[in-house]
């Protein structure tokens, strides 16, 4: 398994990931993100893995609607996944990960359609570049999260993975052991993000190693699956900032690296 972090694309999140010895960075091109701008910034992104030794483990987009109210395919959004995917595989990226939205208006069995079809399309184009393609378990504009749509979707899909999350899980009354012992050989990405309930409610989301998830357990069942994957550092609370974010991040680092044998 590999160590990263989520970054911004700068050289300086190259820096930050050379200094604290992590093996790649991931960039997450969100819904708002002005796309354009990261397809031009691709020849740069190359210069800082070659001088910095690290490399662009995943690329993904979130929240973004696939689908229209009525069911059709946005073709923008469909063009602007399709560029990242070529994008990522001039990177050298091995993942690109999405989410494709539910349709309210419309059946369970229409939606678990439109969500085959959608994913065939970005698959057809991921390995035409020799990329890889994966869901979020995240449900930000994604509703192919967990295990009953898994089976539903990828069920049809053996040749797309999972970029899992536990904190995910834990928030919607999941249990990440038995998702991660189900599905792990379908995981191709990981994020490490810290969840913490109190009462049972959402309360923060601490480094990851400074929360309630069982981490050991968790990578043990990773061990289990043969995962060899990344497994991406995520900061996500505005508690955690400035120097605090900084000092969580490290510990974060030296947790993992611990678990990793290292």
């Amino acid at each position: 398994m590999r160590l990263g972090m989520i970054g911004q694309v700068s050289e300086g999140s190259f820096h930050v990931a050379k200094e604290k010895e992590l093996d790649f960075l991931e960039f997450c091109i969100n819904v708002g993100y002005d796309v354009d701008s990261f397809l031009r910034s691709v020849p740069e992104i190359k210069q800082w893995q070659k001088k910095y030794g690290v490399s662009v483990q995943s690329i993904g987009r979130w929240g973004a609607d696939k689908h229209t109210a009525q069911g059709s395919i946005i073709p923008e959004e469909l063009t602007i996944n399709q560029d990242l995917i070529a994008a990522a595989a001039e990177l050298g990226c091995p993942n690109y990960v999405c989410g494709v939205n539910y349709v309210d208006s419309l059946s369970l069995y229409t939606n678990a359609g439109l969500a085959i079809d959608y994913l065939a399309k970005l698959l057809d184009t991921a390995e035409k570049h020799g990329v890889k393609l994966a869901v979020y378990n995240c449900r930000w504009g994604n509703w192919v999260a967990e295990p009953q749509s898994w089976e539903l979707v990828l069920g049809h899909l053996p040749e797309v993975g999972i970029k899992y999350d536990p904190s995910h899980c834990v928030y919607d009354g999941g249990d990440y052991l038995q998702e991660t012992r189900d599905w792990g050989k379908r995981f191709y990405h990981i994020h490490l993000k810290g969840s913490l309930q109190i009462d049972g409610q959402r309360y923060d989301d601490p480094p990851a190693g400074m929360d309630q998830t069982n981490w050991g357990a968790f990578m043990a069942v990773l061990y289990a699956q043969g995962y060899s994957g990344g497994l991406s550092i995520e900061p996500h609370s505005p508690t955690w900032e400035g120097e605090l974010l900084e000092r969580g991040l490290d510990y974060t680092v030296k947790y993992f690296k611990r678990l990793l044998f290292r």
